[in-house]
């Protein structure tokens, strides 16, 4: 992971995890993915993106999570095309439209202090357009009157986005890691 400060060597290069924080809220369960990301080798020419802060995505996975629970629990399914639309903002223009990953940037962050480490955004991009794609889904099943299909394909969804918001384990970002591998892909921190 890259180091975050005066330290922060000028290039995005492959370093091991630091353990500690400087100073700040530390980002435990960011390390899942630190193995993966920093043993990878650069085999392609494509440039590698600017990594990002962790906990915006995870911020963006809890209200997720707590919206769609909630939807499901008043009976609400206009939270599917609601959060499939601010899913899609986020994955396909980034963090800068996604509405929640913009709140986390301009009222969260700057209240926090650096992240331990940083991470490649592409995992969470990609977690996120899959996300797009169950609740296009569930929206379509509700539209058509599967509501239990709509509840189920909308659930899931708020259970692996739960599930990454607590414990950092985030299946989507697992899935594009294993094939980034598979392919050679160069991965940023």
């Amino acid at each position: 992971m890259l180091p975050v400060g005066p330290e922060a060597p000028d290039r995005i290069a492959l370093n091991p995890i630091r353990e500690i924080a400087p100073r700040g809220i530390p980002d435990q369960p960011s390390r899942v993915y630190a193995g993966a990301m920093s043993s990878t080798p650069a085999t392609t020419s494509r440039p590698v993106p600017k990594p990002i802060d962790p906990r915006g995505p995870r911020f963006n996975q809890s209200v997720l999570a707590i919206g769609l629970a909630l939807g499901f629990v008043l009976q609400f399914w206009y939270v599917a095309p609601v959060f499939a639309v601010v899913l899609f903002i986020g994955a396909a223009f980034g963090p800068a439209y996604g509405p929640f990953l913009r709140l986390y940037a301009t009222a969260i962050k700057p209240r926090l202090g650096p992240p331990a480490e940083l991470e490649d955004p592409r995992p969470p991009r990609f977690a996120a357009t899959v996300g797009v794609i169950f609740l296009a889904a569930a929206t379509i099943a509700f539209v058509a009157g599967a509501t239990v299909l709509g509840w189920v394909l909308t659930l899931i969804v708020a259970a692996l986005a739960g599930l990454a918001a607590a414990t950092g384990i985030c299946v989507g970002c697992e899935i594009y890691l294993f094939v980034a591998r598979r392919r050679g892909v160069p991965l940023a921190a």
